[in-house]
């Protein structure tokens, strides 16, 4: 057995526990903040029906299914709270792409879970930390979009403010921020970034392993030149 392979994070029961901690807590925390935010943000809590929601975008549209309301604002200029129901994924691309989507978190899941197993050791708790918050937010909106057909959103930061010099994004909106999101979004955006980071912490650490066995190379080179 290789030293690489006893090392690995999955023989490692605490590496375990800290993965499937952050997945529990991500899912929990994400599920529960959209809970509350249906039950009463609006004027009336709002019971999601996936065949309504089906029904619905084959008629007036989704937005239908929300009564009008007055978002609410947590930090002026900083945060509002706003209910969307979202077809898309993340920042609400691909709108209406239910099934790819719910195929590919399948699939990131899947792969997310390999990587802990295969490409991590035990100890690298940041890189650990990092994967639960990427499958438990895969996971929290996996779960809308099987239960729902869409996805739940209600976060809005940086309202109001407007990109400079008149910038607008493709879709046309100058708003610095135009997304609503959810807690989801946010550990799979926190959580790639902590992956990115450990990537380059690692290219980092095998390019200095690489230049230190060059400079050894050729230190023992030259003193066998010199015998």
């Amino acid at each position: 057995m290789t030293a690489a392979h006893t090392n690995s994070a999955a023989r490692s029961p605490r590496a375990w526990v800290v993965l499937l901690s952050v997945l529990v807590a991500a899912l929990a925390t994400d599920l529960a903040s959209k809970r509350l935010a249906f039950d009463h943000l609006a004027p009336i809590p709002i019971a999601l029906d996936r065949q309504a929601v089906l029904d619905a975008v084959a008629g007036e549209g989704i937005t239908s299914l929300i009564p009008r309301h007055a978002p609410t604002t947590v930090i002026p200029h900083g945060l509002e709270l706003t209910l969307v129901l979202n077809r898309g994924a993340v920042f609400g691309l691909g709108q209406g792409q239910r099934w790819l989507f719910i195929i590919f978190t399948v699939l990131a899941v899947s792969g997310g879970l390999w990587a802990f197993c295969r490409m991590t050791e035990r100890g690298q708790w940041f890189t650990h930390l990092s994967l639960g918050l990427v499958l438990g937010g895969g996971l929290g909106n996996l779960y809308d979009r099987v239960l729902f057909a869409c996805v739940r959103d209600f976060l809005h930061p940086l309202p109001g403010l407007r990109l400079p010099f008149g910038l607008e994004w493709p879709g046309g909106s100058s708003e610095v921020w135009p997304y609503v999101s959810n807690l989801a979004d946010l550990y799979l955006l926190v959580g790639i970034a902590g992956l990115l980071i450990h990537l380059w912490r690692t290219d980092a650490s095998a390019a200095a392993d690489r230049k230190k066995a060059d400079a050894d190379a050729k230190h023992a080179a030259s003193e066998q030149d010199a015998g």
